[in-house]
Formats: C-alpha cells, sequence, structure tokens
C-alpha cells in the first residue's frame, strides 16, 4: 500500500509503506513495535499511515523551521474572516484536511470553536493548529489503556477499537481512563451497547391460541412453520450473533445450540455456514478473515443467502465486523470496506431480493426489518416473538 507524503524527502511522492517504515525516518526499535503491533492485529494500516504521517512532520520541524511550514499571509488587517478561515482549513492537509480533522470526534464543539476563533484572531498560526491536531491524535493512539476491553460477539475488544470504529467518543475515553466510569458503565450506554451486541433478532413463536412460546425448531416440529422458513428465521439468528432459546431466554453458538438440543443435527452445517456471518469467512487467494459483505463480493457465497443475513444483520443493530468481533457504525463500514453505496441501495429498495422472509399468518414475503417489526415482544424476556395465528 502506498501514501501520498507532504513533508521532507519524500514531499510530493507517493511512496510504499514498507519504504517509509525503511526509511531514516524510523529507527529499527520503532520499526519493529509498528510491525509487531500490524501483525498482532492491535493496529490497522490507517493507524500506520497516521503514525507515519506524525513521524515525518515531527522530524521535519524539528529540523527546519521553513521547510514544510506554510507561510501565512502578510496582511495588515488584524485577523482572518471566517470565509478565509475555512478556505486555509480546507486546503491543508494531513492524510485528511485540518477542515474535517477538527470536526471529527477528535474535538468537541466547543473545542472546534475555539480553535478556530483562536486561528481567525491570528493568535495560532497553521503550524499550530497541525501540531494540536497530531499531539490530539497520538495520545488518542498510545495513551489508550490496553488493559481495558469489552465483551464482543465471540471476543474481547480493545478500547483503541472502539475509539478508532467511532463507537466510544474521546469524553467517555478519558472517563475509562481516568476511572470516572468502568467497562460496565460504557457497555450498558445505548450507543455503545447496540455495536457491542446489537439488538436482538426474531427469538422464537408465540401461538396465540394456546399462549405458548416456543424455539423455532420446535414450532417446525410441531408442523407451526414450515421447513424452509423455520431455516431462514434459525439462519439470521445465527447470523447476527447467536441462535436463541426464548423458553430458557438463552444465547447459544451453533455448536452449544445443536449439543443442548435447541436445534436437530440436521441443520448444524447450513447454522454453521450461516454463523460464518459473524465468525468471518476465509478468502481463499489471502487467507484473511473477512467479512460477509466481502464474501458476497467474492462470490463466495450465494448471493440471495448473503442479502438475506446481510439485511439481519442490519435490522438488528448494524454490519458485524469479524475481525474486531462487533458490530460498526455505517459510515466505519465504508471505510472498511464492509459496505458500499450499491449495496445500500439493494437493502433500501425493499424490493423481491430482500423479501426472503416467509409471514405464516399473511402468507406474503417481506425484509427481516418487516417481519420483525410484526412481532411482539415477551412479557417475560422481552424477546421478539413472532405470533401465530392460526396455531
Amino acid at each position: 500500500e502506498t501514501m501520498n507524503v507532504s513533508y521532507g524527502r519524500f514531499k510530493g511522492k507517493s511512496v510504499t509503506i514498507w519504504e517509509l517504515i525503511h526509511s531514516e525516518y524510523f529507527s529499527e526499535e520503532k520499526r519493529k513495535d509498528l510491525m509487531e503491533m500490524y501483525r498482532r492485529k492491535e493496529i490497522d494500516m490507517k493507524i500506520i499511515i497516521t503514525r507515519i504521517t506524525t513521524v515525518i512532520e515531527q522530524t521535519e520541524s524539528q529540523e527546519s523551521t521553513v521547510g514544510s511550514c506554510v507561510v501565512l499571509p502578510t496582511q495588515s488587517t488584524l485577523a482572518y474572516t471566517a470565509e478565509e478561515t475555512e478556505v486555509a482549513f480546507r486546503e491543508r492537509t494531513l492524510c485528511f484536511s485540518i477542515w474535517y480533522l477538527i470536526h471529527s470526534k477528535l474535538f468537541t464543539e466547543e473545542e472546534c470553536r475555539t480553535l478556530m476563533e483562536k486561528y481567525r484572531r491570528k493568535e495560532i498560526d497553521l503550524e499550530s493548529v497541525i501540531r494540536t491536531i497530531t499531539s490530539l491524535i497520538e495520545q488518542t493512539q498510545t495513551l489508550v489503556d490496553t488493559s481495558i476491553t469489552f465483551s464482543g460477539l465471540r471476543a474481547e475488544i480493545s478500547l483503541q477499537e472502539l475509539v478508532e470504529s467511532e463507537i466510544i467518543d474521546q469524553k467517555t475515553l478519558l472517563e475509562l481512563q481516568e476511572g470516572k466510569k468502568t467497562v460496565q458503565d460504557v457497555s450498558e450506554q445505548d450507543s455503545v451497547k447496540i455495536y457491542l451486541k446489537g439488538s436482538d433478532s426474531i427469538a422464537g413463536i408465540l401461538v396465540e391460541s394456546t399462549d405458548e412460546k416456543m424455539s423455532i425448531y420446535q414450532a417446525m416440529k410441531k408442523h407451526l412453520l414450515m421447513p424452509g422458513t423455520a431455516l431462514v428465521l434459525l439462519e439470521a439468528q445465527a447470523a447476527t450473533g447467536y441462535v436463541i432459546d426464548p423458553v430458557k431466554n438463552v444465547k447459544l453458538t451453533v455448536d452449544e445450540a445443536v449439543e443442548s438440543c435447541l436445534v436437530g443435527k440436521e441443520l448444524h452445517q447450513k447454522l454453521l455456514s450461516a454463523e460464518r456471518a459473524v465468525t468471518g469467512y476465509k478468502d481463499p487467494y489471502t487467507g484473511n478473515v473477512i467479512s460477509l459483505f466481502q464474501a458476497l463480493k467474492k462470490d463466495l457465497i450465494v448471493k440471495d443467502h448473503g442479502i438475506r443475513l446481510l439485511e439481519a444483520q442490519i435490522a438488528t443493530g448494524g454490519i458485524i465486523d469479524p475481525v474486531h468481533s462487533h458490530r460498526l457504525p455505517v459510515e466505519v463500514a465504508y471505510r472498511r470496506g464492509m459496505f458500499d453505496d450499491q449495496m445500500n441501495k439493494v437493502l433500501s429498495d425493499a424490493g423481491d431480493d430482500t423479501k426472503g422472509f416467509f409471514d405464516p399468518n399473511t402468507k406474503e414475503n417481506l425484509t427481516y426489518l418487516q417481519l420483525k417489526q410484526r412481532c411482539v415482544n415477551d412479557k417475560d424476556t422481552g424477546l421478539s416473538l413472532l405470533k401465530i395465528t392460526n396455531g
């Protein structure tokens, strides 16, 4: 992978990451540390690029006060206009424009306004703004307490990953590191919980005539659901996290569900296949773990099947990143290549491609979200149950 460099001897060139980290900007120790952290998946390529940019900028600014510095206009006015400030911040870039960075989650609204106002009044120059941004980025990346982790769908999630995924903001980060909030406190926040665990899928069946609740598989065995209808509902459960026992109110992996007889052995392999939407698919060309959407793009799974599972994930809280074991905000999913505009259009149209779920009461084909909206919440557990009116 390459990056465009704005500083130093590589200025204006597109240089490979490998060449940059083996250049004079990095000591052997720093280079080894960076490569080892990437190998252990503690950081991704985006962070490496940011760190390279920061190291080059700091090195060059220490060696020369001219070099890469922006020469500010020598106007006789005492301050810039708001328009001149915006233009300056939009035109100068650090991988992203300064304008983008100060309006990101790195800064609160008040901090953003203060920084812009100081620049507008010429109390600070553009290089001071850049140093403030790079310092804050470095603090976010290097001061994150690696001992703080959160429980994900299948694995522990680092605090740094949740910050980079824009699930936890800077204010919460500081509160965690200062001990003002606990992991449990933050995990229970609605804005965080939805990405750690998602919302429940359709958990089971409620028979209207008897007020009896039962699992999807049990409803199939009692001929309340057709086998095909039951299978797609169970696949949706597996693809969104867990197979659910609505009677005992427990959530199980596919292997656990088969072992406990919540589902039959005849469905084991099909449900394991659906569960890979959570645990990840193996790219046959690179050996890397990839997401459901990425597997779809590489034709590793049947299109209709993949779209159905992806729609279920979005309807229950968001696209799952199997590498990091949590759901993603849509913007982050776009950046990580786990979603795109074309798929968004397919899912938004609610046409035949996404109407893969059958309503046994009305005999309609629906999207997962539409069918979920027809469910009732169990008064004891809060789980979503599909009411059967003709049981």
